[in-house]
């Protein structure tokens, strides 16, 4: 373990901020000197494999050092703990003892019981909307976690992995954090759900290793063609579709391994988006694709900010065969979604609008009725709904899209739209068609919301509205009757 494993990874750092990094490492790997983790290893593998993950991410230095630091008070006693956190901001500034302080804060979950638990999921999405950086460090620290976890008692590794399954992997995807969330499921697959697991890695063996050999001969035609029309390609590689990811939508297909197409896909990353279409077009000339089957996520990014052009179509021999085309920018944010565009002023806060600010509106809204929340009990039942549901997208007439938890209704939409939309919102429209204002949206719906001036809400939309949000501006306009 070196510090240079960390430094490496970086590009653009001055020698001052490497200097500040090798000085971290140092000063942590001291401070953990005499402790060791479940494994048996030095505790420092730890916060040393949190800041690699970091510097992988190519955050910024205060972040990569709070990722080395993180542990360094949570291991102190508590006399000590007040002496280190002043030696944190004395040796590496206050933004670094901010972070340090606010994972810190976050604590361990349950490690104090339900109510204890419960209180630091609400303390980790007002952390979100203070700075982002906190969570992304947290996050990094499961990743570690998970990655070790066997190490851990047998009694207490199905629960670490639930808890990943229902809260940290959902919260990676709505960062937009594909390749972490993606991470997060797969290693804790095995340990929440052994026996489909086991039956699963049996069924897709086989098929994986057929994939891979036909796979390279449709890589090899391809290559072969965008190189006669000159189109500067970054990489064609096979993309190999997450298991759990996989398990979850066999759960929709009956189980039928025949009915999914992206077990394994090809992932062609190029310069520019003209040759992203040029790419597409020449897939399309190669190979007949099926109707429906074409997703441009281009002309209409994903809420996260995702991009990308999925098709499938009939490929070599007749098989089925997805393919992903994206340019290296995008293929960027949709492995490590904010961490990818994240912007920072002197300060360590992210600069107004722009494409961070749209990745967290759902955590304004957050903050909005949290406050109205009756216990921490409701507060974590919401934030299963409105953060860690599946989510679909519905678009507005003008082409926007909403992001909203499955089974969400045209009130819901309205009050995303705008909270004015949703106090006066009459009947709704959804793909040209009047339907009810309970009916439950499907992913792509387009939607229309009719407004009358003296409409006002109704008490029975609490009854069927899926969004929180929605219920606490419901209740708020109930209120002023």
């Amino acid at each position: 373990m070196e510090a240079r494993d960390i430094t490496e990874k970086l590009k653009n750092r001055s020698t001052e901020e490497i200097g500040l990094i090798e000085k971290a490492f140092r000063f942590a790997q001291e401070k953990h000197e005499n402790e060791v983790r479940y494994s048996g290893e030095p505790y420092f593998t730890h916060p040393y494999a949190v800041a690699k993950t970091l510097a992988g991410m190519h955050l910024d230095t205060n972040t990569i050092i709070a990722g080395l630091l993180h542990d360094v008070c949570e291991s102190a006693s508590e006399e000590e703990k007040e002496a280190r956190k002043k030696e944190i901001e004395k040796k590496f500034g206050k933004d670094v003892a901010f972070l340090v302080e606010g994972v810190t804060k976050l604590g361990k979950l349950r490690a104090h019981g339900e109510e204890r638990y419960l209180e630091n999921m609400r303390k980790m999405f007002l952390s979100i909307a203070q700075d982002v950086r906190v969570v992304l460090i947290r996050l990094a620290d499961r990743l570690h976690n998970m990655q070790t976890l066997a190490a851990v008692p047998q009694h207490k590794q199905k629960r670490i992995a639930d808890e990943t399954l229902e809260i940290y992997a959902p919260l990676a995807g709505r960062l937009g954090m594909g390749k972490l969330r993606g991470e997060l499921e797969d290693l804790a697959f095995p340990f929440s759900y052994p026996k489909e697991y086991d039956a699963l890695i049996d069924k897709i063996k086989e098929r994986r290793e057929h994939k891979e050999v036909y796979l390279a001969k449709v890589k090899y035609k391809l290559g072969e063609e965008l190189k006669k029309a000159r189109v500067a390609v970054t990489s064609i590689d096979a993309r190999v579709k997450h298991v759990f990811s996989l398990y979850r939508k066999l759960q929709k297909h009956n189980n039928n391994l025949d009915d999914i197409y992206d077990i394994v896909a090809l992932r062609i990353i190029v310069k520019n988006i003209e040759d992203c279409y040029a790419v597409l077009g020449i897939v399309h000339k190669l190979w007949r694709p099926l109707p429906g089957k074409i997703k441009d996520y281009i002309a209409l990014p994903k809420p996260n900010g995702y991009q990308s052009i999925h098709t499938t179509v009939f490929c070599v021999d007749g098989e089925i065969t997805e393919f992903q085309i994206r340019t290296e920018k995008m293929h960027d944010e949709a492995e490590h979604g904010i961490a990818a565009h994240w912007i920072y002023t002197h300060q360590g806060k992210p600069k107004a609008g722009g494409v961070v600010s749209k990745s967290l509106k759902w955590v304004a809204q957050i903050r909005e009725w949290q406050k109205e929340a009756e216990g921490t009990k409701e507060f974590l039942e919401n934030l299963k709904i409105d953060v860690f549901k599946n989510r679909i997208f519905v678009f507005t007439p003008t082409g926007d899209v909403i992001d909203l938890p499955d089974g969400a209704t045209p009130v819901d939409f309205a009050y995303l739209v705008h909270s004015e939309i949703g106090n006066h919102c009459a009947g709704a429209k959804v793909n040209n068609k009047m339907t009810s204002l309970d009916h439950p949206l499907k992913n792509g719906d387009k939607c229309e919301i009719i407004v009358q001036k003296s409409k006002k809400p109704s008490q029975s939309w609490l009854a069927f509205v899926k969004t929180n949000y929605a219920k606490s501006k419901i209740k708020a306009a109930l209120e002023k009757k």
